[in-house]
């Protein structure tokens, strides 16, 4: 079954060759010169964004893509009492969209413990549809607290985004797009 496309905005889209959250993060992010804040990222399927850290590695075919919803920075902002909107860019995540919460497409695990499938989306920014397969959440980790503000690790969890493999090739931009999820 497919959903109405919804109406979203694709807020920040990130190529990064390079990992910056490495190591303690009490000794501070590395550098990234190379990190990209793009208008335009080329997404190849089964491979992921061209020019990205976990482009073409086997080990992350699965999870090469991440999906974030802007919203759960902005709560994030009002409930630590930040005066500021936080940067998505600083999440370190691939795609960033404003308008679907998109953390409810990822695999869950089942009060049994088995495990249940997360659903293929696709986002569609006036090149054509480019369908995703929603894996794993994308869980926080304790890099986000010195990134983004303290309690930032904590009030994240359960709102990191979702890891993704991407089925189709295509072009994604930033701005206006639609936003389907197949079931």
């Amino acid at each position: 079954m497919r959903s109405q496309p919804v109406p979203v905005e694709i807020v920040a889209l990130l190529v990064s060759p390079a990992h910056a959250y490495e190591g303690r993060p009490q000794d501070g992010p590395r550098p990234d010169p190379a990190q990209t804040n793009s208008t335009a990222i080329s997404v190849l399927a089964g491979l992921g964004i061209v020019g990205d850290r976990y482009f073409n590695r086997p080990v992350h075919r699965k999870a090469s893509v991440t999906v974030f919803d802007a919203q759960a920075l902005d709560e994030l902002a009002e409930n630590l009492g930040l005066s500021e909107p936080l940067d998505p860019l600083l999440t370190r995540r691939n795609i960033t969209i404003r308008g679907f919460p998109i953390d409810e497409v990822a695999a869950r695990r089942a009060p049994d413990g088995t495990r249940i499938g997360g659903a293929v989306f696709s986002l569609d920014s006036g090149a054509g549809a480019i369908r995703f397969q929603a894996h794993r959440p994308a869980n926080p980790c304790a890099w986000m607290d010195v990134a983004l503000a303290p309690g930032a690790f904590r009030g994240l969890r359960g709102r990191g985004g979702v890891r993704c493999e991407p089925l189709d090739s295509g072009e994604l931009r930033l701005g206006p797009a639609l936003l389907t999820v197949f079931r």
